[in-house]
């Protein structure tokens, strides 16, 4: 196979994007971003065919498809391990910590100045320095990918409800104190909607750090099922199209979780200007 059929597709994907780009629909806008996954997906396959690429340096989109059909158990129970238990339970544990920690954070002007710096110093830890320390308090199962997960995901969503927990002006403040509004009063109904938007913010950059937390804690040590242990041995037995579907479905689970979080995000702070069209 030449170049040039490579190149047509490449010139007609593009050529076709850029005619549908003209129409701004929201059926034009998810056929954009489909042919554009499409075309990627055809070069890649016509590329690996036309110059005979090894799999074990990269295996064809069509290698990855049939690896994926054979081995759906195993992704399943790798899916369940890592991002079920390890991912999402460390997600929404170091989430409801950093929520609770802001708080007490704002409550208290000490606790700004003494808890802030210790998280920032705990966030700047790599994630392969305290992943092998982890796995040996919390053993070799889920546990210590959640712990992983909690330590990598507090910081970030701390910050963000730090800084929105102070998005009130003084004015609002002052009025909510004219009414002798209690503390948790204020905070319920002025501070924390105010909040949301933040902390949203927060769930979203975190989501993807999840996964990645728990994928690499299980290089560290894990049971025989995982996605980081599969992608561990798999390489070591040159499997690359596993390898690949273990990305794939990795890349999937994070979009999803991406997503979910920002639906729920344009269903909460549906009053702010960055959700209205």
């Amino acid at each position: 196979m030449s170049a040039l059929p490579i190149l047509g597709v490449w010139l007609g994907g593009w050529a076709l994007n850029i005619w549908l780009s003209r129409f701004d629909t929201r059926l034009t806008r998810v056929l954009v971003a489909v042919i554009f996954g499409a075309t990627i997906i055809a070069l890649w396959e016509m590329i690996v065919r036309a110059y005979a690429i090894p799999t074990v340096i990269l295996p064809a989109p069509s290698q990855i498809a049939v690896s994926f059909a054979a081995n759906t158990g195993i992704l399943w129970t790798d899916f369940v391990q890592t991002i079920l238990k390890g991912a999402l339970t460390g997600w929404l544990i170091g989430a409801a910590a950093a929520v609770l920690t802001a708080i007490a954070i704002d409550r208290s002007p000490f606790l700004q100045r003494g808890l802030l710096p210790i998280g920032n110093f705990v966030a700047a830890l790599p994630i392969v320095g305290i992943a092998p320390i982890l796995v040996m308090w919390f053993g070799f199962d889920w546990q210590s990918k959640a712990a992983v997960v909690v330590v990598m995901v507090f910081f970030p969503i701390l910050v963000n409800m730090v800084a929105g927990l102070k998005a009130t002006d003084a004015m609002q403040r002052d009025l909510m104190a004219s009414w002798a509004a209690p503390y948790g009063a204020s905070l319920w109904k002025l501070r924390l909607p105010a909040a949301m938007p933040f902390l949203f913010n927060g769930l979203k950059i975190t989501t993807t750090l999840a996964l990645i937390g728990a994928i690499v804690a299980e290089f560290f040590g894990s049971p025989t099922r995982g996605m980081g242990f599969r992608i561990s041995t798999a390489v070591g037995r040159l499997d690359l199209p596993l390898v690949w579907a273990e990305i794939v479905v990795a890349a999937l689970a994070g979009t999803l979780f991406y997503g979910l979080v920002a639906l729920i995000e344009k269903k909460v702070t549906f009053w702010h200007p960055s959700q209205r069209n």
